[in-house]
């Protein structure tokens, strides 16, 4: 799905909060990663880690594969202790099984997919025991590059839109509100999403 970023940003600015908050923290670039399969592997390798551990875990993953390319047979196969042995938990172990399983069974292929509506690949994928939909949410962000999506459960962005647009708001109608506000991105929420994590970050 290609969207031009300078369009993107000519939009966004035109909320003067977001418009201060892009010029803080720096122009970002789009993602091109399409590789379904492995996005999602390294997803649940990276869930509740830090950066580096994640990393860490990961490197030694990729090293238990010819040519460090992970294969749907090839995890299948794998005994659980030697996941276990590069840093994985049983749970994570478990979980990237349940992707090489559901890789081979449905699909993981892009150009099969990518038809698909931004809601309806997050109800694809995280049809999968391990993927959620948060991590389906940032799957379609940071490695498909659509450009809409707002992860309304996550965290750091609601911090960052209770502190940026003062909302007195918890659950529900917090998540309503950030939906509301949210309307004058679209369709260019995932590019707005990132810079209020960075701001966040930053500050």
């Amino acid at each position: 799905m290609k969207w031009d970023i300078d369009v993107a940003y000519k939009h966004l600015r035109k909320d003067q909060k977001l418009k201060e908050i892009i010029k803080q923290t720096g122009k970002l670039e789009a993602a091109h990663q399409k590789d379904l399969f492995t996005s999602l592997l390294s997803a649940i390798v990276s869930q509740q880690l830090s950066t580096k551990a994640a990393s860490t875990i990961w490197n030694r993953f990729i090293l238990l594969f010819p040519d460090e390319q992970p294969t749907e047979l090839a995890i299948l196969k794998m005994d659980i202790e030697q996941l276990r042995a590069v840093g994985l938990s049983y749970q994570k172990g478990g979980y990237l099984k349940n992707i090489a399983n559901f890789s081979l069974e449905n699909t993981l292929e892009y150009k099969r997919l990518y038809r698909k509506s931004d809601d309806d690949l997050i109800d694809y994928l995280s049809s999968i025991k391990g993927v959620g939909r948060w991590t389906a949410e940032m799957i379609l962000m940071f490695n498909l590059n659509r450009p809409d999506v707002l992860p309304v459960d996550d965290l750091g962005i609601q911090q960052a839109m209770i502190k940026l647009y003062e909302i007195p708001l918890k659950g529900k109608e917090l998540k309503a509100e950030m939906i509301r506000i949210s309307l004058a991105w679209q369709p260019y929420r995932s590019l707005a999403s990132r810079h209020l994590w960075r701001w966040k970050d930053n500050a």
